[in-house]
């Protein structure tokens, strides 16, 4: 698949999930896309397994139409990147455009944030699902779920069917 010409965001915050960060971030650029990756601050970030990332952007330069395409990792980051209000903006202003918004593992945190998975089929880790559900949303314990625009996957095992979703409905 072409990814060329678009244009993915990618989030990250401190203790994100090390390999629901870097897998789609070099699938994403091997499919093609600019990849942009976006913190609370333009500043490094530790994954939970201790490889660090240098955000491009910090969330305040950061605008929801210059991307085809949001992903947020897990881990303990979206726990942090919730504190940031406008980090939960940019997700409900990408969802509202129709653009492409992925979340795996805990980062579906960050679509309760944004409250915008009320009546959506939603997975994620096992341990967010009360918070899914309280949100409103219909829980599926499935590797990949597509509702719409929002694409979810539970954990770092679900990562290749997650990608692949991502970039065949981008493509």
């Amino acid at each position: 698949m072409n990814l060329q010409g678009k244009k993915v965001a990618l989030f990250v915050a401190q203790m994100y999930d090390d390999r629901e960060f870097w897998y789609p971030y070099y699938r994403m650029k091997e499919a093609g896309a600019e990849v942009t990756v976006i913190g609370p601050r333009a500043e490094a970030f530790s994954g939970k397994a201790g490889l660090t990332v240098k955000a491009d952007l910090g969330i305040a330069e950061a605008k929801p139409e210059d991307y085809h395409a949001l992903i947020i990792p897990g881990g303990y980051g979206p726990d942090h990147m919730r504190r940031e209000p406008m980090m939960a903006e940019f997700v409900r202003r990408m969802h509202e455009a129709g653009r492409v918004v992925a979340a795996i593992c805990h980062a579906g945190w960050m679509l309760a944030s944004a409250r915008i998975v009320q009546g959506k089929r939603i997975t994620g880790f096992y341990s967010i699902k009360d918070d899914m559900v309280n949100a409103g949303a219909e829980w599926l314990d499935q590797e990949v779920v597509k509702d719409g625009n929002i694409i979810t996957s539970r954990n770092p095992d679900d990562l290749p069917a997650f990608c692949r979703t991502i970039i065949e409905t981008l493509a």
